[in-house]
């Protein structure tokens, strides 16, 4: 799947990240890259709004499972778990999340789990950026339910 088809994706099925005005950078089976401006993100000490971090950073891990389960020919509906986010600085420009598997070397028992019990949970980690520079990390637990009908990416 293309960055362009994942955003009409994303803003079709979870309209905050249209509101967010959340692109898509790269998006491949190893890491997504999604972006934010700062505009309609910001808060009252004009810097980026703690609720926008943590939704880019949902997104963007949501985002790299649902690739991946489609390349993997899986159905499931993704949910967030459990979730940590770090705030190391103010976030005061454009910023963006990458998003990649905190183990990916538990990919294939994730798989293995969700074949024989129709539930599994993955961890994701994110780096928030702005400029360059590290300004929160998240750390996520997706729970990956299996679905009856194919995935629609």
């Amino acid at each position: 799947m293309q960055p362009a088809q994942l955003q009409d994706y994303l803003h079709a099925q979870i309209p905050l990240s249209r509101a967010m005005g959340v692109r898509v950078a790269a998006a491949d089976l190893e890491e997504v890259v999604l972006q934010a401006p700062l505009a309609p993100n910001v808060n009252h000490r004009e810097t980026a709004f703690g609720g926008s971090v943590a939704s880019l950073a949902l997104l963007a891990g949501w985002s790299l499972l649902t690739l991946r389960l489609a390349a993997a020919k899986r159905s499931a509906r993704l949910v967030i778990q459990r979730n940590d986010l770090e705030y190391l600085k103010p976030i005061p420009a454009d910023f963006c999340a990458r998003a990649r598997l905190a183990h990916p070397e538990r990919w294939g028992a994730f798989l293995g789990l969700l074949a024989r019990r129709g539930r599994a949970r993955i961890a994701v980690a994110a780096t928030l950026e702005c400029a360059g520079e590290s300004c929160a990390r998240f750390a996520g637990d997706f729970v990956a339910l299996a679905a009856a009908a194919p995935a629609a990416l």
